[in-house]
């Protein structure tokens, strides 16, 4: 747990950098630094989707797990969750003005970058690969590269989306110490081409995430998680002809 411990200390300690430097920064330095972070979002993202060995794969994944998340309203619980954080520890000045109707807008400045950082941090190989290195051997190297990238990009997002970017430190510790936890039992089950195939889908995701940052098109990014599971399970049952 090492690792994953190292990486919930670097997003909190990036998010308070980025809380002392954001209102030093200009509106529109902030409007470039989050365009920027968007083209690299995008570019990882197309990297990890070029992992796959068959595209029906992550297209099978993605539109069965975009059917189970709009089914299950995964993006609704996660952006009440969001509120519900901002209500608590946000305080009223960043709270998300009412709609003209009464009703709140699906994600005020807190939701969106606790949903934002939360999404883009455990989407990943990253967080698979160093969480299953860490639970095997000890070795945290992996989560502790990942840990400086946080850091960088908790800085530049809360300087832009404040403290709920800091939030997302929960999910990480959730996600990540659950795959360390279980990476006995996942290291029998996972092939490295199961690997490859969750990594594109989680590419495909990331490419989503970075579309929003350069608000191009706003995706329903947590309705399509679970294709992040689908795909190696479908890549699991045809390997072994029950498909």
């Amino acid at each position: 747990m090492k690792g994953t411990l190292i990486n919930t200390v670097a997003i909190i300690l990036g998010t308070g950098i980025g809380l002392l430097l954001g209102d030093r920064y200009p509106e529109k330095v902030k409007e470039t630094v989050m365009s920027g972070l968007g083209l690299v979002t995008c570019i990882i993202g197309i990297k990890m989707a070029l992992e796959t060995a068959n595209i029906l794969y992550p297209l099978a994944g993605v539109a069965l797990g975009g059917i189970v998340g709009e089914l299950i309203d995964i993006d609704s619980w996660v952006n009440k969750l969001g509120s519900y954080l901002e209500r608590k520890f946000a305080g009223k000045g960043s709270k998300a003005e009412s709609a003209p109707d009464g009703s709140l807008p699906s994600q005020g400045k807190f939701a969106k970058g606790f949903v934002t950082a939360s999404l883009l941090f455990c989407v990943g190989p990253m967080a698979i690969i160093g969480g299953i290195q860490d639970g095997l051997t000890g070795d945290y190297s992996t989560l502790a590269a990942k840990s400086a990238i946080d850091a960088f990009t908790s800085i530049a997002f809360a300087s832009s989306l404040g403290v709920g970017v800091g939030f997302s430190c929960i999910p990480v510790f959730l996600y990540q110490g659950a795959i360390t936890l279980g990476a006995g039992l996942l290291s029998q089950i996972m092939s490295l081409e199961m690997v490859a195939e969750m990594t594109a889908v989680g590419g495909l995701l990331l490419f989503a995430i970075g579309m929003g940052l350069l608000e191009l098109k706003e995706i329903r990014v947590a309705n399509l998680l679970p294709g992040v599971i689908i795909t190696p399970l479908l890549y699991y049952l045809i390997s072994i002809k029950l498909l």
